[in-house]
């Protein structure tokens, strides 16, 4: 792990430690949390899944407004026709928080899942608790079995699992929950340096699981981006800040969808 991911990481372990404490506390609200609404795929082909945060390390604050803001922007998204919502509970670098995700999972009828650098189990009852449909885990950031518990803890809570790589290694170690039925995304973000090298779509696309929907993350701004997204295959895009800044985001995500499901179309897929 590089920098970033690093300080990202130590900042998990301190705060799954504390989740560790709350744990009973954490494990009884499971049972009345709202239950998990299944992630459904359009039959077009092609889907998105919109994020809403607050800010990003590589650049800086994207919307005031706090949690409210949040809201109005997953509210958005779902109109747009967004399949599902990335929510950033990260707080030191994000703005993100478990009460954000808590409040949108609440207010809208989408599954919303838990954005964050995940590295015990713990923080994935966390994310069912406060009404999480779906969690990310990122591979690099866990070994094989944690990688497995995780994934098999989520699954069985009812959530969808988005497992996250950047490269080879991280898929070809990630290969070990591709048996099960999960979402594969490829980050073109390094979280080591936080460049981005979008033409690691492109790279990693013939290698992924061909029975597994492949998700586009970072990167992604433009009907060109997703739509080139699109025609290598994948079957989501994980699309954020371009989404926050926009002044109409209902809009924007239908335009994406529409770029993303015409060049599905148009690949005869």
């Amino acid at each position: 792990m590089g920098d970033f991911l690093a300080e990202m990481a130590a900042e998990s372990i301190r705060r799954a430690r504390i989740a560790r404490g709350d744990l009973a506390a954490i494990e009884s609200r499971v049972p009345v949390a709202r239950p998990p609404i299944p992630l459904t795929l359009s039959p077009s082909g092609f889907d998105l899944v919109a994020e809403a945060k607050l800010a990003s390390p590589s650049e800086g604050i994207l919307t005031d407004g706090g949690e409210d803001m949040a809201v109005t922007l997953s509210s958005a998204y779902v109109k747009g026709g967004a399949a599902a919502l990335s929510v950033l509970t990260e707080e030191t670098r994000f703005n993100g928080s478990l009460g954000h995700l808590e409040r949108i999972a609440a207010t809208v009828d989408a599954p919303v899942m838990r954005k964050d650098f995940l590295v015990e189990p713990v923080q994935v009852l966390e994310a069912r608790a406060a009404g999480a449909s779906g969690v990310l885990l990122i591979g690099r950031m866990l070994s094989t079995g944690l990688l497995v518990e995780m994934t098999d803890l989520a699954l069985e809570s009812g959530m969808f699992v988005l497992v996250e790589v950047f490269d080879r290694a991280d898929l070809d170690a990630a290969s070990a929950v591709f048996d099960r039925d999960v979402l594969v995304g490829v980050n073109c973000r390094d979280l080591a340096t936080l460049e981005v090298d979008v033409g690691r779509f492109a790279e990693l696309a013939p290698h992924l699981p061909a029975n597994l929907p492949g998700v586009a993350e970072s990167g992604l701004a433009t009907r060109d981006d997703v739509a080139r997204a699109a025609g290598l295959g994948y079957r989501m895009a994980l699309v954020g800040s371009s989404l926050v800044t926009s002044d109409e985001p209902a809009h924007r995500v239908r335009e994406l969808l529409e770029a993303g499901r015409l060049a599905v179309a148009g690949a005869g897929r």
